[in-house]
């Protein structure tokens, strides 16, 4: 199982590239963002005491006419789319050959509404689902994504950043190999992540071959009555798993231009309440059918042997915040052999109408 994991608030800036997504500069000269902006003003930053004001210095490599890929859970144990994903069908991959502990205030503070148009806000959230006791808790539960709806030789890549203590750090070399293989993956980064990683993060959304996905505000379990996972204390109510998933949906949205369709928990485990809460505000839980790397605690070889073990239609699941751990070594060994053995790589499909519970 993958094992679970203070916010430094800057300005946030919003990403429009190009007309949808991206804007592809000519062959070999990367990615470029066309314009840059604010946070919508129903959102503040939450800046320590003592940070005072983010310097021009900073503001100029924010808003540098390209950024190019820089050189993700401190492990504790073993066609357009409608919301935020790719602008068309995913990259096949074929043709070019855990978790630190919760720390720290959220780092967004809401004004008493819903940060994104048309969603829910908190205060109905809690209304509706404050006196509703949850039946389940897990990783896979009704209303959660863990393989894909196709028999074919496919497979779907995804890898968590998760931010905090420990859980900061960005796997270039996993990264740099999913682009030479052309294989498309979903990236679950969480929002202390993203703080920590402004220029990495912008070089990352703007690449078509990588989908950004929620993993969430404080990187907790979904709980709506307080559970923990792997010694990770879970949300404690409706309104804090409203937190957990608003917070950063509300900071993908304004970074991206578009909102996330995707949402994986702190350490995975959630609720079923949650996952209906999750449903609310627009987006599908992906849990996983395999898991890649195990909290980033795997060899080489053990991520190797679980990639190339992996069923037809899987959900993988890895993570891109522990370089010199196994995973991206490991996933350079098996992407070769899976891609000759006729295995295509995709992003994750549209969600369906059952895989969401209201």
């Amino acid at each position: 199982m993958p094992v679970p994991a203070g916010p430094y608030a800057i300005p946030v800036v919003r990403i429009n590239v190009g007309p949808s997504r991206t804007h592809r500069m000519s062959a070999g000269c990367g990615n470029r963002f066309r314009r840059l902006g604010r946070l919508p003003s129903v959102i503040q930053t939450v800046e320590p005491k003592g940070v005072g004001n983010v310097s021009a210095s900073r503001r100029q490599l924010l808003s540098g006419a390209m950024l190019t890929a820089l050189t993700g859970c401190g492990a504790r144990g073993p066609g357009g789319s409608r919301r935020g994903g790719p602008p068309a069908p995913a990259a096949t991959g074929r043709g070019r050959p855990g978790s630190g502990p919760v720390d720290g205030p959220p780092a967004t503070v809401f004004a008493g509404r819903s940060a994104v148009s048309g969603l829910p806000s908190r205060a109905a959230i809690v209304a509706r689902y404050g006196g509703l006791a949850p039946h389940g808790w897990g990783l896979h539960l009704p209303g959660t994504v863990s393989t894909l709806p196709s028999a074919d030789k496919v497979l779907a890549l995804t890898f968590d950043a998760c931010g905090g203590p420990g859980g900061n750090g960005y796997d270039h070399g996993l990264v740099t190999t999913l682009r030479r293989y052309g294989v498309p993956a979903t990236l679950f980064l969480n929002a202390r992540w993203i703080d920590a990683n402004r220029p990495v993060f912008a070089a990352l959304a703007a690449d078509p071959l990588f989908e950004i996905g929620n993993h969430g505000t404080r990187h907790r379990p979904l709980s709506t009555t307080g559970r923990s996972a792997y010694g990770i204390p879970g949300t404690r109510d409706c309104g804090e798993v409203f937190d957990e998933v608003a917070g950063n949906h509300a900071r993908l949205t304004a970074l991206l231009g578009t909102p996330p369709r995707f949402f994986r928990p702190g350490t995975a485990f959630c609720d079923d309440v949650a996952v209906r809460i999750v449903g609310e505000l627009d987006e599908t839980v992906v849990a996983f059918a395999v898991n890649g790397d195990g909290g980033a605690t795997f060899t080489p070889a053990q991520v190797t042997s679980a990639l190339l073990t992996a069923p037809a239609g899987a959900i993988v699941i890895g993570h891109l915040n522990h370089p010199g751990r196994g995973t991206a070594r490991g996933v350079a060994a098996a992407l070769p052999r899976l891609l000759g053995a006729g295995f295509r790589f995709v992003h994750l499909p549209a969600p369906t109408a059952g895989s969401r519970l209201r």
